[in-house]
Formats: structure tokens, sequence, C-alpha cells
């Protein structure tokens, strides 16, 4: 994989190089926000990895100005912020995944792979998904309702396509958090409960017809309620 790490710790960068040594993957480095900014609009990478608190600009930046022209490009936050508003915030911009420093380079290797294969998925299996009036195409990255065009953050679509994905199957909060953020379940994390709030809005709540549900003590699933 093409790699690009901003970040602005030495050690950081060596223990990350090394890690990754002999895994077939290229690491470009940048030291401060300006320049990953840059490096990211004039290069194709497979895979960003973004520090929160960086000179110039913040990762957050970074991570929100990338969005506004590539919606595809997995991002990873790498960060010592660890609360669960740290982590929803970084969401909110769009990042893939968050991972908190200190970190075991066990565990970056296992997001970096989980990344790639999601790539690998993503050019096997079916472009178009479309349960009652609700489709997504998996192309365009374009869901609408009802024929409407319905606009979503890249969070709240990766969330969408993995209830989609697995339609009519209740799926729990731990499945969810670590399908959609590669993230071990905490009890203290409600970032699934707000970011399905978020989906509920744009894709029930104009209708009448529900397709998001709770099933109390379990989970969510979508289903087509006749």
């Amino acid at each position: 994989m093409e790699i690009l790490l901003v970040e602005d710790e030495p050690s950081v960068i060596s223990l990350i190089e090394r890690g990754l040594k002999g895994e077939n993957h290229s690491i470009s480095i940048a030291m401060d926000g300006f320049t990953g900014l840059k490096m990211a609009g004039l290069n194709q990478y497979d895979l960003i990895i973004l520090d929160v608190m960086l000179p110039g600009m913040n990762g957050l930046e970074i991570c929100r100005n990338i969005r506004k022209t590539n919606k595809d490009v997995p991002i990873l936050i790498l960060s010592a912020l660890n609360q669960t508003e740290d982590i929803v915030e970084a969401f909110n911009r769009d990042a893939d995944d968050y991972l908190t420093k200190p970190f075991k380079l066990d565990e970056l290797r296992a997001r970096i792979n989980r990344q790639s294969r999601k790539a690998r998925q993503q050019t096997t299996t079916s472009n178009t998904i479309t349960i009652d009036n609700l489709v997504m195409d998996r192309d365009s990255k374009n869901v609408q309702r009802g024929g409407k065009s319905v606009i979503l953050t890249a969070t709240e679509y990766r969330l969408l396509e993995y209830l989609m994905v697995n339609k009519n199957k209740i799926l729990s909060r731990v499945d969810i958090l670590e399908e959609v953020w590669g993230m071990d379940f905490n009890m203290s994390t409600n970032v699934v409960d707000v970011y399905v709030n978020y989906l509920r809005k744009k894709i029930d709540h104009p209708t009448e017809k529900k397709l998001i549900h709770t099933v109390i003590g379990m989970g969510y699933i979508l289903r087509n309620e006749n």
C-alpha cells in the first residue's frame, strides 16, 4: 500500500516505519499539517494516517479538507485524545478509523490490513443494494430514498452500507463498532447510537415507513416491515 503518514513525533515515525518494514508498504512522511494536506492533494495514496496535534494545521482540519475533493481514500486518525467526544468529532470529519496513542504495532497492522481488505471487497461485491425504496449505488456512493438523494457523511455511509448488506439481520453494537469503526467495544462509547440516530434523521424521519429498527437489548436491524 502507498501510505501517507502525517506525524510530527520522530519516535512515532520511526516506530511505524520499523513496524511496517517488509510488509510491502511504501510510506511517505509529512511532519506538519500544511505539508501533509499538500501531499494528499498531489499524490494518490491507499491510506492516510493523521496525527491530530500537528504544527500548522491539525489532523481533523486536514481530514475535513481532504474530504472536499477525495471521498474514498481511507483516513486513520492516530491520536492521544481518547475521550468519546474526540472520537465522535473525528468521525464527524469523515475519518474511517481512530487509534489512540500509545498503540501496539500489531493493532496498527490489523487496522491497515482491514482497510486493505475493505478496498478489495468493494471491487467484488454487488454495486447496487435496494431495500424497499432505499437504494445505494456503491460505485458512485449515491443513496436515494423514494427517488430523492440522501446526503451522508463518509461514516454515515459506511454504517448504512453495513446495515444494508446485512439486511434482516440483528447487528449488535459490538458488531457495528468493530466493522464500521474498527474499534473494540467500550461500555462508555455511545458512538454507535449517535450515528444510528443521525441515519434515522436522514433515512427514516422524512417518511412514514421506517427501515432502521432497534431490537432492545440486542442492537439494530434494517428491514422492510410490510
